[in-house]
């Protein structure tokens, strides 16, 4: 298994010769710390607790301010310093209740659905349109609709979901049908279920919070057999009932807990993974389990007297799923401390193996990237990507110009019950959860201890990234485009 690899390597490193006594500490240091996961850890009992008795977390909910607050507890708990840090959303969504009918000659029947975040609601009495099959959603089926999209809702079939890759195709997909389907003047997009068994799960709205049109997810079974009809030459009318809470912003919170260090306090290692989650399930693969293994690296360095050199700050974020707005809120409540940030960390792919990490466009962080990661090598191969990414809380930072990283981690179970009735705790592999704490553990105080230095980029560097990949397209299908573009996000 991959704790005698990493057990024997943790013996190994103590005999290596020829290294100075702050070397040689910080090497013991770092042993101990990912030896630390081997051992039964509070670890899964956290995300049990949080899952199990919290459960879904979506920002604004009763349930989110409950996780805040349990969240500051268990770093307290743990001897580590913490607080909650307000931050503005700028618009409130939760999901009261959602249901639809299909009719036609001869055809009445209930489905089940899911509002899509920032869909619009209905009116009590409802909202019904004529029901159109739309294919795919590409430009040709659009042309093949021609004006009797406008003010129909338009069925969009979807292949079945297995991985991330098709996670993520199915993100730029849909930003290309919404827009195809709002300049048809549709009355809202439909789309089959990609998931088998008619799970339900939230996908956001292409354009947000701009959005005005009632958008649903529609279990696969009840959109195949509206499909068939359709094809068939029957024509349906569908009929949703959407409650929403909706208004305009709030405050929420994120949780910040801090180890300070004992040589340069001042500089600023931050490892993160966000608290929030939609509300159909549990929240565990996303992104309970990753924000208890913040918890957990931080209580394993207090219970084992370590003393990094740079302060080492833990970020469980809210407000992620809806436009990352809890890290744009601490980038913007600590701007005059960002100089002074090394790196951030976010982990929010679930529980698969961690295989590397994305740098994000800072090709000066490979190297000391693979030197923190030396002390879990056995639990490798680890291959970095230096490619940009959008999607997750290290976005503010990269574009506030901090060095910053997200852990690529093979896909496991994430893909399927992603956002979705069925992410809950039996989900994560357990042991694999505590293989990935040791990894966060060893770069997290590879980074707190090494001599190293990464300057902030300019935002001339950051739009000569725009301009050399797809950065710029990524920001667009995530509804974060504008902010950089009016100087409202990023630097200046």
């Amino acid at each position: 298994m991959r704790w005698s690899v990493l057990v024997g390597w943790v013996a190994a490193s103590a005999a290596i010769p020829s290294l100075t006594r702050a070397q040689a500490a910080s090497n013991h240091d770092a042993a101990a710390l990912v030896a630390a996961f081997t051992e039964d850890t509070p670890l899964l009992r956290d995300l049990a607790e949080l899952t199990d008795q919290i459960g879904g977390r979506a920002t604004g909910s009763a349930a989110n301010a409950r996780a805040a607050d349990w969240a500051v507890a268990r770093f307290k708990q743990a001897g580590v310093s913490a607080r909650k840090e307000p931050f503005t959303v700028p618009r409130r969504w939760l999901e009261r209740s959602a249901r639809a009918r299909i009719q036609g000659d001869g055809v009445d029947f209930s489905v089940r659905v899911a509002a899509m975040p920032f869909s619009a609601p209905t009116p009590t009495a409802g909202a019904k349109a004529p029901l159109l099959d739309a294919g795919a959603g590409a430009e040709t089926d659009f042309k093949r609709l021609g004006a009797r999209a406008k003010g129909s809702f338009l069925l969009i079939e979807q292949s079945i979901l297995t991985d991330i890759d098709g996670l993520f195709r199915e993100y730029a997909e849909s930003y290309h049908i919404e827009q195809r389907a709002f300049a048809a003047g549709a009355a809202g997009v439909v789309y089959m279920g990609s998931r088998p068994n008619d799970l339900l799960y939230r996908h956001n709205v292409s354009i947000a919070s701009k959005n005005t049109r009632p958008m649903i997810v529609m279990e696969r079974d009840a959109a195949a057999r509206a499909l068939r009809m359709l094809r068939s030459g029957k024509a349906l009318t569908l009929t949703e009932y959407l409650d929403l809470d909706v208004g305009g912003s709030y405050e929420s919170w994120n949780v910040v807990g801090e180890i300070r260090g004992s040589a340069r306090p001042e500089e600023i290692v931050l490892l993160g993974a966000h608290l929030d989650s939609w509300d159909l399930g549990d929240g565990a693969l996303d992104n309970g389990a990753n924000a208890m293994m913040v918890v957990d690296v931080a209580r394993q360095i207090v219970r084992l007297g370590l003393k990094p050199a740079r302060t080492i700050r833990f970020v469980l974020w809210s407000g992620e799923e809806q436009g990352f707005f809890g890290s744009l809120g601490y980038t913007r409540a600590h701007a005059a401390e960002l100089d002074r940030h090394l790196i951030t960390m976010t982990h929010d792919i679930g529980c698969g193996r961690i295989n590397g990490y994305f740098t994000n466009g800072r090709a000066d962080v490979l190297a000391p990237l693979e030197r923190a990661l030396e002390p879990v090598r056995g639990l490798g191969p680890f291959t970095q990507v230096n490619a940009p990414v959008v999607g997750t809380d290290n976005f503010d930072f990269m574009l506030q110009g901090v060095a910053n990283l997200i852990a690529n981690q093979e896909s496991a179970s994430y893909g399927p019950n992603y956002h979705a009735r069925s992410d809950t705790f039996d989900k994560c592999d357990p042991q694999q959860l505590r293989l990935n704490a040791a990894v966060a553990a060893a770069v997290t105080w590879g980074f707190a201890q090494m001599d190293v230095k990464l300057p902030r980029q300019s935002r001339a560097q950051l739009e000569e990234l725009m301009r050399t990949t797809d950065l710029a397209d990524q920001m667009k299908m995530f509804a974060v485009w504008d902010g950089w573009a009016d100087g409202t996000r990023g630097r200046k």
